[in-house]
């Protein structure tokens, strides 16, 4: 028969918990699935040709040009990723303050002490404090690139919900580009292409693996160890 004392139980608690916030902290910005199957053609028993340059399926501005833009699930798109975020932040704090107290008797004099020092009184007093703080913050990304994505899905307003992702491997590392939103139609432009700027819900990331990755980011067990062994 054994007890577990209540401080194994804390060291129990805090390195599960810090361990469940390691791996929270991995997870990926674009959530899958990144493509779907196309849907099958509708399987027409009988297809009469009436001759017409219209058919049934048949998209509205293909009557107009033989260029084919994406508008139903597993159709894809080239996305002009062209993404720049500055933001600046200053602020600065100065302030003073000063006292002065002076007190003075009216003069004459008493037998009793306490009174006779107070008609005697003459005394001055002063203080002051003064504070000044000042901060700058600045932060700057810029990404940019293309990059070809599927439609993963077609909301009930026509808008397109798309997904993608790109994979380059050299020299034993890995380096993953992922990209997510929904697109309107009307803002595909010619070449079947949209601007990254015009997606909704836009969210891109970059993963990497390798040697060079893991070695620029910190161990599980560093992660666990700065979690659970700080006090501030």
């Amino acid at each position: 028969m054994f007890t577990i004392s209540m401080a194994a139980r804390r060291g129990g608690l805090l390195l599960s918990g810090a361990l469940l916030s390691a791996c929270v902290s991995n997870e990926a910005l674009v959530q899958g699935p990144v493509q779907v199957m196309p849907q099958p053609d509708a399987a027409y028993v009988e297809r009469v040709n009436n001759g017409a340059i219209y058919q049934p399926g048949m998209a509205a501005a293909s009557l107009f040009t033989t260029e084919r833009r994406a508008r139903q699930v597993g159709d894809s798109l080239k996305v002009a990723i062209s993404e720049s975020l500055s933001a600046s932040q200053k602020s600065k704090t100065d302030t003073s303050r000063d006292n002065k107290l002076a007190v003075k008797g009216p003069g004459g004099s008493s037998k009793v002490g306490i009174v006779d020092r107070l008609l005697k009184a003459d005394a001055t007093a002063s203080g002051s404090d003064s504070y000044k703080g000042s901060g700058d913050s600045e932060a700057s990304g810029t990404l940019s690139g293309q990059m070809a994505v599927s439609v993963i899905n077609v909301l009930p307003n026509g808008h397109l919900v798309v997904a993608g992702e790109r994979s380059i491997a050299m020299n034993g590392g890995l380096q993953t580009l992922r990209f997510s939103g929904v697109v309107s139609p009307q803002d595909i432009r010619t070449g079947n292409q949209v601007q990254s700027a015009d997606v909704v819900n836009a969210r891109m990331e970059i993963a990497g693996k390798g040697e060079v990755s893991e070695a620029a980011r910190r161990s599980w067990l560093q992660r666990v160890l700065t979690s659970s062994l700080a006090i501030w």
